[in-house]
């Protein structure tokens, strides 16, 4: 009986590392080919998913879809950022539309956030060390520090 355990394991764990070699960094997300990072929740009871949209960070996506969790299943839901749902603000009308209305919301908050951080991370490096300077090739090299 262990031993059928641990060889259904084996082969759940290496159908998931066949699936897909880079491990999803949170729940409910997934990448496309081409870079953007996507978000979707399946609606209970049903076979439909709720699209939550389309986003430049996983961390966006992950908190588009941490929101709609949080509506469709309450305060037991698991979530990527337990810590920042705000769970005092209720929707009244609990269909798809306003579900997706309001995660796409805070994930497009988020991802201005973040690609803002991005930007600034990148305009504080020193000019120095993001332009070389093209050598002169019809002048000879001139010798560093200490070669003479």
């Amino acid at each position: 009986m262990e031993t059928e355990f641990r060889s259904s394991t084996r082969k759940t764990e290496k159908r998931k590392q066949k699936q897909g070699q880079e491990e999803k960094p949170y729940r409910g997300i997934r990448m496309r080919k081409w870079g953007k990072w996507v978000a979707e929740v399946r609606e209970p009871n049903k076979r439909s998913r709720i699209w939550l949209g389309s986003y430049s960070s996983p961390v966006a996506a992950a908190r588009a879809y941490d929101t709609a969790v949080f509506y469709l299943r309450g305060p037991a839901a698991r979530l990527n950022f337990p810590e920042y749902v705000d769970g005092e603000a209720e929707v009244h009308d609990v269909s798809a539309a306003s579900i997706r209305k309001r995660a796409t919301e805070v994930g497009a908050r988020v991802d201005a956030i973040e690609t803002a951080l991005h930007r600034v991370s990148a305009s504080s490096e020193p000019s120095s060390s993001r332009v070389l300077k093209k050598p002169d090739l019809n002048k000879y090299p001139e010798p560093e520090n200490g070669e003479e």
